[in-house]
């Protein structure tokens, strides 16, 4: 151990405590305003709505204050413990080429970590969501998917790693540039190909049948000046009762999803409204807003790599003992959270601010009082607690906390 060593540890468990303080604090405003609905809400979801969704939020708190110890431990013994450095060496073992070898090490230390998450998993599934009466995923249907989910990431995982280890033996100092420019590239391929390509390995998309609902969603579409390559309902009930709706794809395969739980349960002027405030995030450029702030994120931590891999304290603070490029950036990807958590509270203002303004597009296009008797729905289905605190909320939640969301669009309508 070293002086970086023990700065790790006092970072990671200052991120573990005020997460778990965090947590606590939601768990008492959730439980002191059970059992009264708030003023915005009081004549349009039931007291006993309001309970399923105080427990349902407190037991998700209970779940996820475990499932942040247990990945303080893991990530403990990944490091310091000596997890990684003893993977490491079993690959080193066989006396593979280096570039073979670092992309083993990644593809092992993936699997492994999934098989850690997959308890936590199932129990969110089968006993969380069953007892809030929200699954509706079978057994066979979970594992299916958990199959699907992991060949589908090392079909393209494994090329990815490939390349970048690759670039980072054989580019120079300036391999994190290169890098960037390789996972910039990944990243708008998949924002392609995954609604026409991977996503329906999941699931069923039918065009919308409805034909007088299409008709008003095509006029608000030409209002807006917005195209898409069509409108489709995706199978959502058979996996959740939860419900959504969103755009996603890019270029030509830009396209309109909505829960089948969504169109069952909203009205079509609700509806409209819904897509409405979708369509603000593409009007005002939000996505590619983000897409910037990603990139740059994603090139300054690439560029710290690129100082931190010429660093022995990094590796040996970190419990490695022989340094390389992949360990390098599989450490990279294991701490960073740590000393990034205190961002969190700047990027959810930056989606908030987001939210805000899809909502007054949608106000513009549509009408407030649709959008917000549709948000309302949204949250009694969903279980979704009215009653958040605020710096919980601050560092978790990308949206406004409902009463402030819905005292916005109220404005609105004025």
């Amino acid at each position: 151990m070293n002086t970086f060593s023990v700065v790790f540890i006092l970072m990671a468990l200052l991120t573990l405590g005020v997460q778990l303080w965090l947590g606590l604090r939601q768990k008492n405003c959730v439980a002191h305003h059970r059992e009264t609905v708030p003023p915005p809400f009081n004549s349009k979801i039931s007291l006993e709505a309001h309970h399923k969704a105080a427990d349902y939020t407190t037991t998700n708190i209970n779940l996820e204050m475990i499932d942040l110890i247990v990945a303080t431990l893991l990530l403990f013994v990944w490091t310091i413990g000596g997890g990684l450095n003893l993977l490491d060496n079993a690959w080193q073992a066989l006396a593979l080429s280096p570039l073979t070898t670092g992309v083993a090490v990644l593809v092992s230390a993936f699997v492994i970590g999934s098989l850690f998450d997959l308890p936590i998993s199932a129990y969110k599934t089968f006993v969380i969501e069953e007892r809030f009466g929200f699954n509706k995923i079978t057994p066979k249907l979970f594992v299916t998917d958990t199959l699907k989910t992991t060949a589908i990431t090392l079909i393209f995982g494994i090329p990815l790693a490939w390349i970048v280890l690759w670039l980072m033996q054989q580019s120079g100092s300036l391999w994190w540039l290169y890098v960037w420019l390789v996972w910039m590239a990944f990243i708008f391929f998949m924002m392609w190909a995954y609604p026409a390509f991977i996503s329906p390995i999941f699931n069923k998309f039918q065009p919308l049948e409805d034909q007088a609902l299409r008709e008003r969603i095509e006029t608000l579409m030409e209002k807006t000046g917005f195209s898409s390559n069509g409108i489709f309902v995706m199978d959502g009930s058979r996996r959740s009762g939860h419900g959504n709706a969103y755009f996603t794809g890019l270029g030509t395969n830009k396209r309109i999803v909505f829960y089948d739980t969504l169109i069952e349960s909203l009205s079509p002027e609700e509806i409209e409204a819904v897509l409405a405030h979708e369509l603000g995030h593409f009007k005002h450029g939000h996505i590619k807003k983000r897409l910037i702030s990603m990139a740059a994120m994603s090139l300054a931590a690439l560029a710290l790599l690129g100082w931190l891999i010429n660093q022995p304290w990094f590796f040996h603070g970190l419990g490695i003992e022989t340094p390389s490029t992949h360990t390098a950036l599989m450490l990279f990807m294991l701490v960073m959270p740590v000393f990034t958590f205190f961002i969190g509270p700047i990027m959810s203002r930056m989606s908030r601010k987001h939210e805000f303004e899809a909502d007054d597009f949608a106000a513009e296009h549509a009408n407030a009082e649709d959008l917000i008797q549709a948000l309302v729905k949204m949250y009694e289905e969903n279980a979704a607690t009215l009653t958040p605190d605020h710096l919980y909320s601050a560092f978790h939640d990308s949206h406004p906390p409902a009463p402030v969301r819905i005292a916005h669009l109220s404005r609105e309508k004025r």
